[in-house]
């Protein structure tokens, strides 16, 4: 997917490694065969290089060739993965206008809270997955809780009243919590900081596709003419089928780690890992470190992307789940509000795609944030004020759908700033946890008695996007302010050849803050 190779900024390592008057031959750490306690400060795949004969660095070609090769296995699983958790997550959006009020008997705001407890879910179940991502195999557990979310959307065709829908909605945002802060960590261990920013948008293009495939699945199924066993229970059984095959592919086909890559030769795995070490950010390390757990708690940065993700998820959280409700009270049919909502999708491809190629070749990350703020701010005034014409309003919708972009920018930034094992485990589920809160607050401005204009939640719309382009600007001062901190930085090409003893520096287990030769980017 990559034609060439880019800089990255890196520390001027060889300096401080020189000023500690250590030699590359006598720096490592002494272990047995079994690890010993200097194990426990390094990274695993500092030990895989180490024990490797394949020691030849890789050229250009080489790299450009392996990017490839991983790219094609890789990444189209996790947009999979990515595409069915948002379908599976919206399809009580397709199911409302096909019925499922009507159906169930839901009253006031009972719909609104079934989606809001999916959140609420997603967001307690962030706790656990902190912890036990450091302890297991990521893709197993991703593969996991994909077949798990998958025969929960299933299950959701059983409800028959108000209850038993809040009780599989609650199951599936336990199971699809698992999926960011996985897909962040496994996308951070193939590639260095510019070349991830591509791939992350490729497989968070997959909400696009999703909100196509959505519309298309859900005018599909209104056409099932069944008093015994509705289109939306149909729909439901069949994406929950898709779901488990995803998640079964997921669990036997996607390395846990790059160590672990049954398609890549031994070699190409040493090449791999001395390419991406110049994250300095790690691939694996078991040992849960409470000082890294307490340095979340004292990091402006990571609150700051906390603030910035909620915000922007408020927006996400209204379009995704009201989008078709809101066209259809336009005064579309159902089936011409499902069909409708499918441009949304296109929207949302099209601007992760550019914002991910565009930080891969420019960085500047803060302002593509900025840049995807601009029309969503159009578009929740439209959706506020354009209230006399309905391609106004529809037009809004479209243009709101723009802010997806932005949450892909923020999981990327996550995974390059954040370092130390226990710190980014955490870090990534404390963001994704984040994004459950304005998804929570979200469908919460949707209140019964303002229908049918819903005047108060498309005003939110606009106000969060405002605030989030703000944040995203103080953001950008605080990483220019923490790098002078540090000192001056050094240009370094991604596939520098390290001595050992550098090596080993770029695979310690310490954080962002604990690293002097760690640089932030924005």
């Amino acid at each position: 997917m990559d034609s060439h190779l880019k800089s990255e900024p890196i520390a001027d390592v060889k300096g401080e490694i020189s000023s500690r008057g250590t030699s590359s031959s006598n720096s490592h750490p002494v272990r047995d065969k079994g690890h010993g306690p200097h194990d426990r400060e390094l990274d695993q795949a500092y030990w895989y290089v180490q024990d490797s004969s394949n020691a030849v660095e890789a050229t250009s070609a080489e790299l450009r060739r392996l990017r490839r090769k991983i790219d094609w296995w890789i990444v189209p699983i996790m947009f999979a993965c990515y595409t069915m958790q948002f379908i599976d997550k919206v399809s009580l959006n397709y199911a409302a206008v096909m019925g499922l009020n009507k159906e169930l008997k839901l009253k006031g705001n009972e719909f609104t809270n079934a989606a809001t407890w999916f959140f609420i879910a997603f967001l307690i179940a962030e706790v656990p997955n902190a912890i036990i991502l450091q302890r297991v195999p990521v893709a197993k557990w991703l593969g996991a809780n994909v077949v798990l979310w998958g025969i929960a959307t299933a299950c959701t065709a059983a409800a028959h009243n108000y209850a038993t829908l809040l009780t599989a909605r609650i199951f599936l945002g336990i199971f699809e919590a698992a999926i960011a802060p996985c897909l962040i960590l496994i996308s951070s261990q193939w590639y260095t900081k510019s070349e991830a920013a591509p791939r992350f948008s490729i497989w968070y293009a997959g909400l696009g596709l999703g909100q196509i495939v959505g519309g298309i699945v859900s005018y599909g199924f209104q056409q099932v003419k069944n008093p015994a066993f509705s289109g939306w229970k149909i729909m439901f059984i069949v994406l929950g089928l898709v779901t488990v095959i995803i998640g079964f592919t997921t669990f036997f086909f996607l390395p846990d780690t790059p160590m672990k890559a049954s398609f890549l030769s031994e070699s190409e795995k040493v090449m791999l890992l001395k390419h991406v070490a110049v994250n300095q950010t790690g691939i694996r390390n078991k040992h849960y470190k409470m000082s890294q757990a307490l340095e979340i708690l004292l990091d402006i940065q990571l609150w700051l992307m906390v603030l910035l993700t909620i915000l922007i998820s408020i927006s996400s959280g209204v379009i995704t789940t009201y989008s078709a409700t809101l066209i259809r009270n336009f005064g579309y049919k159902p089936t011409t509000a499902a069909l409708l909502n499918m441009p949304a999708g296109i929207v949302s491809i099209a601007s992760t795609l550019i914002v991910g190629y565009g930080v891969r070749h420019t960085s500047n990350r803060w302002a593509w944030i900025v840049a995807c703020c601009m029309p969503g701010i159009l578009g929740g005034g439209l959706m506020s004020f354009a209230t006399g014409t309905k391609a106004g309003q529809l037009a809004g919708i479209y243009l709101v759908n723009s802010i997806t972009a932005t949450l892909i920018v923020i999981y990327q930034w996550t995974g390059s700033n954040v370092a130390g094992q226990t710190k980014r485990v955490m870090s990534v589920a404390l963001v994704s946890g984040s994004f459950s809160v304005g998804n929570i607050i979200g469908p919460q401005t949707f209140q019964a008695k303002d229908a049918p204009e819903f005047i108060p939640a498309k005003i939110t719309v606009l106000a969060t996007q405002a605030a989030a382009a703000l944040i995203a600007v103080v953001l950008f001062l605080y990483y220019v302010w923490a790098n002078k901190r540090k000192g001056g930085t050094t240009t370094a090409a991604e596939n520098v050849s390290l001595p050992s003893a550098e090596e080993e520096r770029m695979w310690e287990d310490r954080t962002d803050k604990q690293n002097p030769t760690f640089r932030y980017v924005y």
